[in-house]
């Protein structure tokens, strides 16, 4: 399959792009900036175009390469959760930038929603739950997903929305938990600061949620929301533990020395139900 993937040299995208040559599929890669994809191992197996999808292009389906599926990642911005610019800016660009695609002849979405679109609802997360945005980048995706729900009244094609939740891996953000905790290993720190720790989330490696993007792929079926979870809360604290045990160190944990988020509830982790065994 001829497949675009956006945000291509992103956290996400990357182990996507892999993901997705170890399976077979044609892969255009698309990113801001080229120096950084030839960074990675798959550049020379992939067509990379150094794009900026929110500037207004003629035809994008065209110039893209006519993809059969589109796998969207891209979402400038993060992790800055609470500015407007995600529903002042990026809503209406990606919007554009979707719609076009559509209207050219993609017939598959694959898009890179948010667990934060669930709120500060706590417990487990089930994908036909009411959604309750309470951030602006929640609100956006939301948003986002719901525009994208009425084009398809007009232009049908396939709209798989995954909702990720907690990941850790490669290429993560160097300011999230985990990336500071092996900082501070690397460092030989003898002490880390982190919240309470008693918060439950849903975690899982970065390489296993890419592998559930490019299964979902190939069960076009499986249309709407879609949890990519891991069904299984853990506490911050018991992750970090983990992590120190699988780095074989010790190190005093400064419990409480940052305050509990206010835009994600104590404890919520997603429910499994459409992701069911046969795509394991």
């Amino acid at each position: 399959m001829k497949v675009l993937v956006t945000g291509a040299s992103g956290f996400v995208g990357q182990h996507v792009v892999s993901e997705l040559l170890r399976r077979g599929h044609v892969v255009t890669a698309v990113g801001r900036h080229e120096a950084k994809a030839r960074n990675f191992a798959w550049f020379d197996r992939v067509r990379f175009i150094a794009y900026d999808i929110h500037c207004p292009n003629n035809d994008p389906f065209e110039e893209l390469r006519r993809p059969e599926a589109v796998i969207h990642l891209a979402w400038p911005g993060l992790p800055n959760y609470t500015s407007l610019f995600h529903f002042e800016e990026n809503l209406p660009a990606d919007y554009r930038f979707l719609k076009a695609l559509v209207e050219g002849g993609a017939s598959h979405l694959l898009i890179a929603g948010t667990c934060l679109e669930y709120g500060m609802q706590s417990g487990a997360m089930k994908e036909m739950m009411p959604t309750m945005p309470s951030n602006p980048y929640a609100l956006a995706k939301d948003t986002l997903r719901r525009f994208l729900q009425s084009l398809q009244q007009h232009h049908p094609f396939t709209l798989q929305w995954s909702r990720l939740f907690y990941m850790h891996g490669v290429g993560q953000n160097p300011d999230s938990l985990l990336a500071q905790l092996d900082h501070a290993i690397n460092n030989r720190e003898s002490s880390f600061n982190m919240s309470g720790g008693e918060q439950l989330r849903d975690y899982l490696p970065v390489e296993v949620v890419a592998r559930r993007l490019v299964l979902l792929l190939a069960h076009p079926h499986l249309n709407g929301a879609i949890n990519i979870c891991s069904g299984r809360p853990i506490s911050v604290r018991r992750l970090v533990e983990q992590h120190l045990v699988s780095r074989g160190r010790d190190i005093k944990l400064n419990l409480g020395h940052y305050p509990y988020p206010k835009y994600e509830p104590m404890a919520f982790w997603g429910h499994t139900q459409s992701l069911n065994l046969q795509m394991e």
